[in-house]
């Protein structure tokens, strides 16, 4: 079977929730998929009704039905790597925990997704302590950003020295490698990763804007470059890149926040 034209016939899977305006969850991640060159892949964890100025409702998938899906892509393809986003319930952590241990040898990225920007809370913090237990040991790499990172440390971070010891202290759940994003951290934007004991800080601009989606392209945008076989870290720096450029592209086609318009190549 010949591959798609223009794709390499090799497929990335997203394990998200569906945003109907298109701006983050699945259909950004399978946008960037392609944009990549990749056949993207999607599973459902959580349908939400939701547009550029915000979430109103969701409703969590059952586990079974999430494993359904993926094990009916699983006997049709193969996956180069996958991105998990939005879980939504603590019954769906089985579901994705066994997803992950099946595909231990691919680069598995992990965007924590805990409660939208508008403040709706979708995982309860109670269930925090079973996230961090199941699915955090499984990631190559995780992406929370300064809200979520505080969740998982249970302190408050307000400085770069705070951000490198939250890294740290994430980093000794998973697999060794952590990114926070400090985006909303005062003064000039500096995203935090640890690797191996190390820590690498990647400074970049502040926008007058917010564009809904930021987290979801940056971690599927990393997977994509650790499916293209990148160092892990530099598959993060050429996606900060990437994302800052779509940052400025940007365009705000609803009535909220501006979203990302993605073209062939750039």
């Amino acid at each position: 079977m010949k591959a798609a034209v223009g794709l390499s016939g090799k497929s990335l899977l997203s394990v998200a929730g569906f945003d109907p305006s298109g701006g983050a969850g699945l259909l950004l991640d399978l946008k960037v998929f392609h944009h990549f060159n990749f056949h993207g892949l999607a599973v459902v964890t959580t349908l939400t009704v939701q547009n550029t100025q915000g979430v109103k409702s969701w409703q969590p998938l059952a586990p079974e039905f999430i494993w359904q899906q993926y094990k009916t892509l699983k006997e049709d393809f193969s996956f180069q790597g996958i991105k998990v986003g939005l879980i939504s319930s603590l019954a769906q952590l089985e579901a994705l925990s066994q997803i992950l241990q099946e595909n231990s040898s691919l680069p598995r990225v992990i965007d924590p997704v805990f409660s939208s920007s508008g403040g709706q809370e979708f995982f309860k913090p109670q269930f925090l302590p079973e996230y961090i237990k199941k699915i955090l040991p499984l990631a190559t790499l995780i992406t929370p950003n300064l809200d979520e990172a505080e969740l998982l440390v249970a302190q408050k971070i307000q400085t770069v020295n705070e951000m490198k010891k939250a890294a740290q202290k994430i980093s000794s759940f998973t697999q060794g490698a952590c990114l926070i994003k400090g985006g909303h951290l005062s003064g000039a934007p500096t995203d935090i990763l640890t690797l191996e004991g190390k820590i690498y800080c990647f400074s970049h601009k502040k926008f007058p804007f917010s564009v809904h989606g930021t987290g979801c392209l940056l971690s599927s945008a990393i997977v994509a470059f650790l499916a293209q076989k990148k160092s892990l870290i530099e598959a993060v720096g050429q996606a900060i890149d990437f994302v800052q450029r779509q940052i400025a592209k940007a365009r705000q086609l609803g009535q909220g926040q501006r979203v990302f318009i993605l073209r062939e190549k750039d």
